[in-house]
């Protein structure tokens, strides 16, 4: 469920469940309903209200139990000041300045000399903005979805490393091209590596079925009104799907360069990927994705000389968000760069393998030591 604007109150559906539905509520709790009881929970509440105020006067509206609404003095202000010069016409000077909000929400302005004004919803404690709810709520909101989300990240990372699965999430707009990487990929890998992939969109299973004609295992999530996968919906993914150990798991996320950033899924690493198609400013349009990535898959480089895209800038801008991020350039259609990134993609799934295979060892030898223990005082 997305921390702001309450996406992920739409219908989740796993591949595989009955046709009942759930419901993720704003505070990150989920409940199903079985078919039965669709038609029952499909209802509104809604009635008419008076708010007194202190002077006395009233005033009435109507609205719903089901939408969520805040009667604080969250709003915003448009400040500015005109004045006119001698045979001029009447004109505003606008200012950049922040309105702090009773309530402690925060509200930037930056403003033109020709009173066009920008906004920027991003500069309070929430770094966000939703009508009806306080920075404060909101920060409170985050933190209890990310923390209940943060818990099945844990299970799913210790799940993941007991049995040696080297697990990345793949972020990107719409369009970049992950599925067809995740197929050529795929064909690369298998030969020698097992591969399972958890499928995420919005509706269809198109893309799983893509997957799956490959050879592999994959299991679709349809996330609704949601735009983006959450550690729940992987870890029963895992359930279902049970990979192979010592295998790599491909998590194609929901199309979305925002709310995706925020979610762990228990994954190794965050790749984003993203297409010379989109322009090359997208690391600085959309920073926490990128912040939030180990690397940057560079693709459809085969159309470089057809657009209009300056590399050496995209990586600039992304290294500026992030100056770890590792960046490739591929082209999953032409197999531009395609050696590097399987040969990356292995690299990383030795090393899991190795370190369940230590911990394994660890725990054999901790074994034997305390059988000898218990063998010195019988």
């Amino acid at each position: 469920m997305c921390t702001t604007c309450g996406c992920g109150s739409g219908e989740t559906k796993i591949e595989g469940d009955g046709h009942g539905h759930e419901h993720v509520h704003a505070d990150g709790t989920v409940h199903r309903h079985a078919p039965a009881l669709e038609a029952e929970h499909a209802h509104e509440h809604g009635h008419e209200h008076e708010h007194r105020h202190a002077d006395g006067t009233a005033h009435r509206h109507a609205h719903e139990h089901d939408a969520a609404h805040d009667h604080g003095g969250e709003h915003d202000h448009f400040h500015h000041h005109g004045h006119v010069h001698d045979g001029d016409m009447p004109h505003r000077h606008e200012h950049d300045h922040v309105h702090v909000m009773p309530d402690g929400s925060v509200v930037r302005h930056a403003h033109a000399h020709d009173g066009v004004t920008d906004l920027h919803y991003g500069a309070g404690p929430a770094h966000s903005h939703a009508p009806g709810l306080s920075q404060a709520k909101m920060v409170q909101i985050e933190q209890d979805i990310l923390s209940k989300n943060d818990r099945h990240a844990r299970f799913n990372r210790e799940f993941l490393a007991e049995r040696g699965i080297f697990a990345v999430n793949l972020v990107s707009s719409p369009g970049s091209g992950k599925t067809t990487l995740l197929t050529e990929s795929i064909q690369r890998l298998q030969p020698t590596t097992p591969v399972t992939v958890i499928e995420g969109d919005q509706q269809t299973t198109n893309d799983a079925d893509r997957i799956r004609a490959t050879g592999a295992k994959a299991l679709q999530i349809n996330t609704g009104k949601g735009c983006h996968l959450d550690a729940s919906m992987v870890e029963r993914a895992l359930e279902r799907l049970q990979p192979d150990e010592n295998s790599v798991l491909f998590i194609e996320n929901v199309g979305n360069l925002v709310c995706p950033a925020a979610f762990d899924l228990g994954e190794a690493h965050k790749i984003v990927v993203l297409s010379v198609t989109e322009g090359e400013d997208k690391p600085l349009k959309y920073p926490d994705m990128f912040r939030a990535a180990s690397l940057m898959l560079l693709n459809k480089v085969d159309l470089l000389p057809y657009v209009s895209f300056d590399v050496a800038r995209c990586i600039e801008y992304a290294r500026r968000i992030n100056p770890e991020i590792e960046v490739m350039q591929v082209s999953a259609t032409k197999g531009d760069g395609m050696d590097l990134w399987v040969n990356w993609v292995r690299l990383h799934a030795v090393t899991a393998r190795h370190a369940r295979d230590q911990q394994v060892a660890s725990l054999k030898r901790r074994v034997a030591e305390l059988e000898a223990k218990l063998g010195e005082r019988t």
